[in-house]
């Protein structure tokens, strides 16, 4: 299939998530997604308002990630930080799993943990993205969740955080993508950092791509673009 670099550009949601960034960070980060009409900006839920503030006119969603990284808090206090970002201007919400009940094999925890935030990411019309955190998941586990995802109808599932020992892995999308259909869209996130990774995650069946490398990917894709389009 034949991409013009914008339609590539759009797959990417481009990322600070480092805890030390600083509001200029953000406003550089909020430039750069601007400049090269990236589809969100992927950053800590603290930086909601500064965000949306300065991507404020533009088609450029503001992503929070919710009880990032590790993903170990109370539902109630996930749905708290998910309204709180809504408010402070998000329309995406990259939420993690609670890796503690996966092992217990709690799947109705999970299931409902699912229910409450994506019930509110709808009721706000906003974009929800499950993070499953691959890099710690059995296979069994990774398909239970996809089957739960793909009842409970998120936006996206996600393969990682980026702050796990892995990220995300072409065997990943496969699994993801076989087990949710065209149901629930998937995101790959995660050591995404060059065009060719980028690609093949794409090919893949990755409908988002999380990465901080995005003007990287999307200058070499410009450099190897024929007739301004790249085949994938």
């Amino acid at each position: 299939m034949e991409y013009t670099i914008d339609q590539l550009s759009r797959f990417i949601d481009h990322t600070n998530l480092k805890p030390y960034a600083t509001k200029e960070d953000m406003l550089v980060l909020c430039t750069e997604a601007k400049e090269y009409h990236f589809k969100m900006v992927a950053i800590n839920q603290v930086q909601s308002q500064v965000c949306h503030e300065a991507l404020a006119d533009t088609d450029i969603n503001v992503g929070a990630a919710i009880s990032f990284p590790l993903g170990q808090t109370s539902i109630k206090a996930k749905v708290a930080e998910t309204l709180d970002a809504i408010n402070n201007g998000a329309n995406e919400i990259d939420y993690v799993i609670n890796l503690t009940e996966v092992k217990a094999k709690n799947w109705d925890y999970l299931k409902d943990e699912m229910e409450k935030i994506v019930a509110v990411c709808r009721q706000y019309n906003v974009i929800s993205k499950v993070i499953f955190e691959n890099a710690y998941l059995s296979e069994d586990e990774k398909i239970t969740l996809c089957h739960i995802a793909k009842l409970v109808k998120p936006d996206f599932i996600k393969t990682s955080t980026g702050f796990a020992p892995t990220g995300a892995t072409i065997e990943d999308i496969k699994l993801m993508k076989e087990h949710v259909g065209s149901e629930v869209k998937v995101k790959a996130a995660g050591g995404i950092r060059d065009a060719d990774t980028f690609k093949k995650m794409i090919a893949s069946g990755a409908e988002r791509i999380g990465t901080s490398s995005g003007i990287t990917i999307i200058e070499d894709l410009k450099k190897e673009a024929l007739n301004g389009n790249i085949s994938i």
